[in-house]
C-alpha cells in the first residue's frame, strides 16, 4: 500500500473527531504569569489585553489598572469576558466585581510578582473573580 493512504487513515479520524471543550481548572492556573481579557469596545470593537492573575481558595483573580476598568466597563459583552489561559480560551467568563478581596488579591499579586513593588503604588480601581459560564449540553 502507498504512504498516502497511511496517512489519510490516521489523519481523518483525528480530523473528523470534534474539539474537546475546555475545562476551567484554576489550580493549574497559579503559576501562570499572566491571562489576556477581551472586551468588546463601542468603537474600536475587540480588545484583547495581558493581566496577572492569582488563584485565592481555587478562585481566579485580576487586579486592573484605569485603562482596564474603562475597558470593562464600556464592554458590550458585560457582564461576560473573554479570556485565554494556559492555551486555552474561554468565550463566557462573568466578570465578578470582588472589592471586598481587593487587599487580599494586593497581598497575593505582591507575593507572587516582584514588579508589584513598583505596581502597587498605581491606580487599581476594580478587582475581580472570573467565574466561567457553565458549559452548555448540546442537544
Amino acid at each position: 500500500m502507498r504512504p498516502a493512504f497511511w496517512l489519510t487513515a490516521l489523519l481523518v479520524p483525528l480530523l473528523g473527531a470534534p474539539a474537546l471543550a475546555a475545562e476551567w481548572s484554576p489550580r493549574a492556573y497559579a503559576q501562570e504569569s499572566t491571562l489576556q481579557l477581551r472586551t468588546v469596545g463601542p468603537e474600536e470593537g475587540e480588545y484583547w489585553f495581558p493581566v496577572w492573575l492569582v488563584v485565592i481558595d481555587d478562585q481566579v483573580y485580576v487586579r486592573l489598572g484605569a485603562r482596564a476598568t474603562g475597558r470593562v466597563e464600556k464592554n458590550r459583552t458585560a457582564p461576560y469576558l473573554a479570556v485565554r489561559i494556559a492555551g486555552q480560551e474561554f468565550d463566557r467568563v462573568k466578570a465578578v466585581p470582588a472589592p471586598e478581596m481587593r487587599e487580599g488579591v494586593a497581598q497575593a499579586m505582591a507575593a507572587k510578582y516582584w514588579a508589584d513593588l513598583i505596581m502597587h503604588h498605581f491606580s487599581h480601581p476594580l478587582t475581580l473573580r472570573l467565574v466561567p459560564e457553565p458549559a452548555r449540553e448540546e442537544r
